[in-house]
């Protein structure tokens, strides 16, 4: 069976254990959830126990580039005020201030961008794919396609992580969230450059 990446993220998701082990786990298992749950949990992986808990507490981390022309203000909630004085996340969310400040985004997650302006972007990219004369029945697929790599460029979750490319910045807060076993959630946040509207 084949290993898709939206099976791995599910196990992720359902356990809140790092990507890499949850592909592992799934190779191991062949595909199959419930038994890569369970490779994880004899290999003495913890699942994330506060899953429908409320992040009421966190910190707001403020960063300002040495030029002096670009600063973030970002605001990241955990369960426990534990959790959110732990160095680990102290360092995530001082590395995510930076990242924000280096890649611009401007949204948190693709659900979070506005349904008009993903159907703008999706109009534009139709038009740019029958002016480079790709067939009718595929350019709804190119579009699906491109309109990830606009997701992938907007939107902070699904960004190459400043710090190590070969991951997203979700990768990133999925394995924060095991090692604190605890559920964080980037709440919000504001970048500001000089000269910019």
């Amino acid at each position: 069976m084949e290993i898709t990446l939206d099976l791995i993220k599910k196990l992720r998701e359902e356990t809140g254990i790092g990507i890499m082990e949850c592909k592992q786990a799934l190779i191991e298992a062949e595909g199959d959830l419930e038994k890569a749950k369970k490779i994880l949990r004899e290999k003495g992986k913890e699942f994330l126990s506060h899953k429908g808990r409320e992040t009421k507490e966190g910190r707001v981390e403020a960063y300002i580039h040495h030029s002096g022309k670009v600063g973030v203000l970002v605001e990241v909630n955990t369960v426990t005020d534990f959790a959110a004085n732990s160095q680990e996340f102290r360092d995530f969310i001082k590395n995510l201030a930076m990242h924000i400040a280096a890649s611009k985004p401007r949204w948190i997650s693709p659900e979070d961008v506005p349904e008009d302006v993903v159907e703008e972007e999706k109009e534009i990219l139709r038009t740019q794919a029958e002016k480079e004369g790709k067939p009718s029945h595929i350019v709804e697929k190119i579009v699906e396609g491109r309109i990830q790599k606009f997701f992938e460029e907007n939107c902070l979750l699904k960004q190459p992580y400043v710090k190590d490319p070969s991951l997203t910045v979700e990768d990133v807060l999925g394995e924060l969230r095991h090692k604190i076993s605890e559920q964080i959630v980037i709440k919000r946040f504001a970048r500001f450059e000089v000269g910019e509207e």
